[in-house]
């Protein structure tokens, strides 16, 4: 069979200018197929696929709620270390606990209470929800802007898992908010939970979240670059 097949292959070899035998074929070691690189989940993923560990003590519809309160923590505070860092390396260490000194930097000052290295030191004790609408309501306090837009007692009320809480928080932990300056990191994840939520709701529920791709359209059509926008229904003012 072997000379057989030498002579096949040499026949092929003359006609389609082959050179490998059939011994050298056979001879070949056989490479396993290389495993293709796992895809990278992007962080509006990693947090859906958490929040979703929820179910069963919190509606689809909440999580961007629980989330987002948790990711805008985490975003002030990562802002409030930079600032804090800033004035460490001008010599301003007695201005530390100023908030003057955050708010001129359009910065909110957060009290020790209030900051992501707390609730994360606190995040497996069994009062953490607690802790974190204390800390909601202390930033609130503080900066007066915030007046009316952080939920008040919502974490207490919702009677979540400890555990599963303690999670999405070491998930939120991972996330560097202020990495990229151009991108805004709330603004993506409540878009990307809104959508999601459309999607899991079925086709009816589309009025929670218009598309990016539509957005898009919209704003080049319209030629937004000067003037006054008045949007009566902006929704989550995705086109802003």
């Amino acid at each position: 069979k072997l000379i057989l097949k030498n002579y096949f292959f040499q026949y092929l070899s003359r006609e389609y200018n082959l050179t490998e035998t059939a011994s050298n074929i056979m001879a070949k070691q056989v490479t396993p197929k290389q495993a293709k690189p796992k895809k990278e989940k992007s962080i509006e993923e990693t947090l859906w696929d958490s929040a979703n560990k929820l179910r069963g003590t919190v509606e689809s519809s909440e999580y961007k709620h629980v989330v987002l309160g948790l990711i805008f923590l985490k975003f002030a505070s990562d802002k409030f270390e930079e600032r804090r860092k800033e004035l460490i390396a001008e010599g301003k260490d007695k201005y530390l606990e100023m908030k003057e000194f955050y708010n001129m930097s359009n910065i909110f000052f957060l009290p020790e209470e209030s900051r992501w290295s707390f609730i994360i030191a606190n995040s497996k004790q069994n009062d953490i929800a607690l802790k974190i609408d204390t800390a909601l309501h202390t930033v609130e306090k503080n900066n007066p802007a915030l007046k009316g837009a952080l939920p008040d007692n919502y974490f207490s009320r919702l009677n979540m898992d400890v555990s599963k809480l303690a999670a999405l928080l070491d998930t939120i932990n991972n996330i560097d908010t202020i990495k990229d300056k151009q991108q805004d990191i709330v603004g993506r994840v409540y878009e990307y939970f809104l959508s999601k939520f459309a999607l899991a709701e079925g086709k009816g529920k589309g009025e929670f979240y218009t598309p990016k791709s539509i957005v898009n359209l919209i704003a080049e059509m319209i030629e937004p670059y000067k003037g006054i926008i008045y949007d009566p229904a902006c929704g989550s003012g995705g086109m802003f």
